[in-house]
């Protein structure tokens, strides 16, 4: 009868409580769901003690109990103890909110600051920041520039150029030269000598012998250097050819010696890539037969080199353009030549390289 009495009231108060949750809102349910499946994933096995609560789950627990009177569905911990939980989750929130300092720039500012320290190496952070300002409107603080400049390499003290920097400063004023060798059909070993002008990619002379004495390479370079000229700089290789009187000759005529340091061809690039394009492109494909016909294949190519070969450091562009290459530029179709145009083709070298015009057609 007890027994029967104790079911009696249970199911009545089973049937209350479905009452009452008639009343309650369904997000309100769902989160005592959320929170009661929670607990609920604590425990393994039956009769297990309940994993210890990490940090995801005390979160978790904190914030679903926002939406629901969450003190008759909490199990596993006290009441106190998710209090507890809530509060430190504001106190972390409030301490982030509240950190010290200023808030970081934009991505893209502190791309710019990199790049404008690294394409200026002379520039300090207030130089930076005044540019910023100035030129583009950004107001920001040196002390916060200099978080961004990137830090500089060992070996490289603040301000100091490449050599590279300064070949491009004074590429219009510079003539560069070097030697190469070549072997004729007879097995005759001839010295090639190169002279070129940086700013215009313009070879300006060339000339072989057999015997490469710095007399001989003195004169060589008078003829290109003359009484009247607008070359400042004079770049050589550490040779023995280029003597300290061929120098000081050399700086009698107005031009500044330099020489490039100990085993870096790469300081004097542009005279040695040209070389590598004259192997590449004329004799490793012809063996002259002698010196006299070693020169009279440097000349043809040389005016090739000159007058119609194009060159991507000059975007593309030849050194001495003809006016052929004028109406190629003015036409109104990328892909249709003018009208009364036709394509002329010119054979160098017995075809080893051909030059290409345009011509008026015939009527």
């Amino acid at each position: 009868m007890i027994l029967f009495a104790h079911i009696v009231f249970q199911l009545l108060a089973d049937f209350v409580s479905l009452a009452v949750f008639s009343f309650r809102s369904r997000l309100s349910v769902e989160a005592e769901n959320l929170l009661l499946r929670r607990q609920l994933g604590l425990y393994r096995e039956r009769g297990v003690k309940p994993r210890r609560v990490d940090a995801t789950a005390r979160a978790s627990l904190a914030f679903i109990s926002r939406l629901f009177n969450w003190r008759s569905a909490l199990v596993v911990v006290q009441p106190e103890t998710l209090i507890r939980w809530h509060r430190a989750g504001w106190r972390l929130l409030w301490r982030w909110k509240s950190r010290p300092g200023r808030p970081p720039i934009p991505l893209e500012l502190r791309k710019l600051i990199r790049r404008m320290a690294i394409e200026n190496p002379t520039w300090g952070e207030e130089r930076i920041a005044n540019e910023l300002l100035l030129k583009l409107g950004l107001r920001v603080s040196p002390r916060t520039v200099r978080k961004y400049i990137p830090i500089r390499p060992p070996g490289r003290p603040r301000g100091d150029q490449r050599w590279s920097t300064f070949l491009k400063n004074h590429a219009r004023a510079i003539v560069a030269c070097d030697f190469f060798v070549t072997v004729t059909a007879t097995f005759q070993l001839v010295y090639v000598l190169v002279v070129i002008e940086h700013g215009s990619r313009r070879l300006l002379h060339m000339n072989t012998t057999r015997q490469p004495t710095s007399a001989w390479t003195l004169q060589q370079l008078r003829e290109v250097v003359g009484l009247e000229t607008t070359h400042r700089y004079l770049l050589h290789d550490r040779d023995s050819i280029f003597a300290k009187s061929l120098d000081q000759s050399i700086a009698s005529l107005g031009l500044k010696v330099l020489k490039s340091p100990p085993d870096s061809p790469k300081a004097n690039s542009i005279c040695e890539r040209v070389i590598g394009t004259i192997r590449r492109e004329c004799l490793d494909w012809l063996i002259p037969l002698s010196e006299p016909h070693l020169r009279v294949i440097l000349r043809i190519w040389g005016s090739h080199y000159n007058h119609s070969r194009p060159h991507m450091a000059l975007g593309p562009g030849v050194p001495d353009p003809p006016c052929a290459l004028i109406p190629a530029l003015t036409q109104e179709s990328r892909h249709r030549l003018g009208k009364g145009l036709l394509v002329s083709a010119k054979s160098l070298l017995g075809g080893l390289h051909h030059e290409y015009s345009l011509v008026a057609q015939r009527s």
